[in-house]
């Protein structure tokens, strides 16, 4: 019998997969995202330039739903209420972020592209349904674009909370949001071995792609963790970047070792921008 006919009922642990250690300003502005696409891709920039760069600010989210008294403790930094979610987004764009995906953000790193205007990241791990329901249909409210990271194993599962299905990764990536790899059934990466490499990352990109029509070329971690001496792997496996979340980026791979932040659901709007601030507001000498 296939292993995945035994994820039908994903455990607890993969629920919570992605767990950290962890005012506005006016007017809203237009949420488009405005980029010079006259980009001249000369020489790409050493590494040295590309941790240079101001970082842009890339947010994080799991569940969005409420909180329950069978949620442990840990969970909660995972979970963010709908009102939440929806009061941080409508932050944002008050404050005038635009939403920019991976392409843009690499163009940027690598060769200079220009951004908009107080750019930001937003993403989504582990395919929970709610990100399609709740998550998609927030972001659209405002012209936003987000970056959805799925873990293979739970398309189309139910149990106590839904999984997205085909269709609906589909609907994503066609609306222009970026469908990106999560590894098979959340893996730690630190602890690959080398069938891993198929079973976690081609396979989980074979399907994605055939779900899109598009290529997968983006990846972010299990737990944000990552092993130094193997990153180089993720480019031999096709991705251009990858995403861990707060700890420090890895000077020599600072394209596969990109900074996310969670956005917990213990904070205010008002808590976030100053997350958000002093988080990547800085620019690495």
């Amino acid at each position: 019998m296939k292993r995945y006919l035994y994820l039908a009922a994903l455990p607890l642990s993969l629920l919570y997969a992605c767990q950290s250690n962890s005012a506005t300003e006016s007017p809203k502005a237009s949420q488009t995202n405005n980029i010079d696409t006259s980009v001249v891709k000369s020489e790409p920039a050493d590494n040295k330039t590309i941790l240079a760069r101001r970082e842009v600010p890339v947010l994080c989210y799991h569940q969005i739903r409420e909180a329950t008294g069978s949620d442990s403790k840990r969970a909660h930094d995972d979970i963010i209420s709908p009102s939440k979610f929806s009061a941080h987004i409508k932050m944002l764009a008050d404050s005038g972020y635009h939403t920019i995906l991976p392409d843009q953000l690499y163009d940027y790193l690598v060769y200079g592209a220009k951004l908009p205007e107080k750019p930001i990241m937003i993403t989504f791990d582990d395919t929970d349904l709610d990100q399609f329901t709740i998550g998609a249909s927030t972001l659209k409210k405002y012209g936003y674009k987000g970056v959805y990271f799925i873990m293979t194993v739970s398309i189309g599962k139910k149990g106590r909370i839904g999984y997205m299905n085909k269709a609906q990764i589909k609907q994503l990536s066609d609306e222009g949001n970026t469908i990106a790899s999560h590894t098979y059934d959340h893996k730690n990466f630190a602890k690959f071995s080398d069938e891993d490499w198929k079973t976690q990352i081609d396979e989980p990109t074979q399907k994605l792609e055939e779900i899109t029509g598009k290529k997968v070329e983006y990846f972010a971690f299990p737990y944000g963790v990552y092993k130094a001496s193997t990153l180089h792997k993720l480019k031999e496996h096709g991705f251009k970047a990858a995403f861990i979340l707060s700890t420090a980026r890895d000077e020599n791979y600072p394209l596969y070792t990109i900074r996310r932040i969670i956005d917990p659901g213990r904070y205010s709007a008002k808590n976030l921008y100053y997350s958000i601030n002093k988080s990547f507001n800085k620019v690495k000498q």
